[in-house]
């Protein structure tokens, strides 16, 4: 990990460090393109076809039978169902008390104005594979999608070099209630579920992290249906102080980084002694390490910025929107409201990320490279939609019947202000 330090950076270069050069998305869009065009033309043939020549897998079916569903339940440790179990009891306690009943407002006399939620009837949640299984992310996408009530809830996930899909996944999404689980992964798994084919119902959003591909594929079938965010490759940015511990955040950066090779991770701080032995920190712990080789390659886009003042390194951190940002400082109740811009914040020496990715409650599913400026977490409200109504009595009509009236005469709405006025002929003999 390279040491910065911001006094000898220009604004424009810290900008660069902001904007996550990306790695090259040469061909990435037309790829995508076109097997999104395929999945809609050819549907399931194509999806067949295509887990065949991406993922090396030749499929009898691409649904998951329940069969597959028990033998799962088999196949992995009871420990691993225990944790998903508790997991899924966090999640539920946090996410059950988003949603709450919004009371009337009287706006005017006799006006009364208010909202409701609904549920999306039909969502898609994409779990992504490849490098590892991700039970959480199916708690983090299916327990929302209960609590909010939708009706119809698919989920796709890449096959294994055998043709199954990961037993822990199967498991967590039956803890969910997940019945409708499809083999099938990448933009054509997004596209299956944007467009509907034989096997893949057609849904009204979205949902899910993923790789380049899976993303590019959400963003270019926005539109035909809603997504919950771009949500690219992983990342982390740690404030520390002389208070933090350097192998808490060394560990950290870590684990986000062992996610992928596009991974990164950011360490701010106001001391060079600080990133010093974050550096040393890191060369120690990577060695242990299964996923060496891809926290080694994540690493060369991952830096220490040192500033000299906390209002410039809170300044770089809101611009920089971190997807996780870790603040381990004896300053965080100082450092916490002026923050505008994060995606999820763990605050402490003790909060470590990886609590948030499976047992806090909180959910992981986040918007990443910069987008938490304007995207929040996952959560249920993602799974539903607002529906606003209101109630006008006769003196309600009378209060507000004029305002329209005069509002639809200037905007030359006549028809407008004729259905307030038709209003008025019926029920008052003498106008006001």
């Amino acid at each position: 990990m390279k040491i910065i330090l911001a006094k000898n950076y220009s604004s424009s270069a810290l900008q660069e460090l902001v904007r996550r050069t990306p790695e090259s998305k040469c061909g990435v869009e037309s790829k995508v393109r076109e097997i999104l065009q395929n999945v809609r033309k050819n549907k399931d043939e194509a999806l067949f076809a295509l887990t065949k020549q991406l993922d090396g897998v030749e499929l009898a079916t691409l649904r998951v039978l329940p069969e597959e569903i028990k033998e799962a339940y088999k196949k992995d440790q009871p420990e691993v169902i225990t944790a998903l179990k508790k997991a899924k009891n966090a999640i539920m306690k946090f996410q059950s008390s988003i949603i709450k009943r919004e009371p009337k407002i009287r706006t005017e006399k006799g006006v009364n104005v208010w909202r409701e939620f609904r549920p999306i009837e039909r969502v898609g949640l994409y779990v992504p594979g490849g490098k590892a299984a991700y039970p959480s992310t199916v708690l983090m996408l299916g327990i929302p999608a209960r609590i909010a009530g939708c009706k119809e809830v698919v989920l796709c996930v890449p096959p294994g070099k055998d043709g199954n899909a990961p037993s822990a996944v199967l498991v967590a999404a039956d803890l969910c209630g997940i019945t409708k689980i499809f083999k099938v992964g990448g933009a054509q798994a997004i596209a299956a579920m944007a467009y509907g084919t034989e096997s893949v119902p057609k849904v009204s959003k979205v949902f899910g992290p993923g790789n380049q591909y899976v993303t590019t594929a959400k963003m270019q079938v926005y539109g035909e249906v809603d997504i919950d965010m771009p949500a690219g490759p992983t990342e982390v940015l740690i404030f520390a102080d002389e208070t933090a511990i350097p192998a808490f955040v060394a560990a950290d950066m870590l684990a986000q980084l062992e996610h992928s090779e596009d991974a990164q991770a950011v360490l701010v701080t106001r001391s060079e002694k600080v990133a010093q032995r974050v550096q040393q920190e890191l060369v120690r712990q990577l060695p242990l390490l299964s996923r060496q080789d891809i926290i080694r390659r994540a690493l060369r886009s991952s830096f220490g910025l040192v500033f000299s003042k906390l209002i410039d390194a809170l300044s770089f951190i809101n611009d920089y929107a971190p997807e996780h940002l870790e603040i381990m400082s004896r300053d965080e109740a100082k450092i916490i409201p002026r923050i505008t811009n994060a995606g999820s914040v763990f605050l402490g020496s003790y909060t470590g990320g990886p609590l948030g990715d499976y047992a806090t409650g909180s959910n992981h599913t986040l918007p990443t490279s910069g987008y938490s400026k304007m995207f929040s977490p996952l959560s249920v409200e993602s799974f539903g939609k607002k529906m606003q109504i209101q109630k006008v009595n006769r003196a309600g009509l009378f209060t507000i019947g004029k305002t329209v009236e005069t509002l639809a005469e200037r905007e030359g709405l006549d028809a407008h202000k004729n259905a307030i006025h038709i209003r008025y002929k019926r029920n008052y003999k003498k106008l006001s």
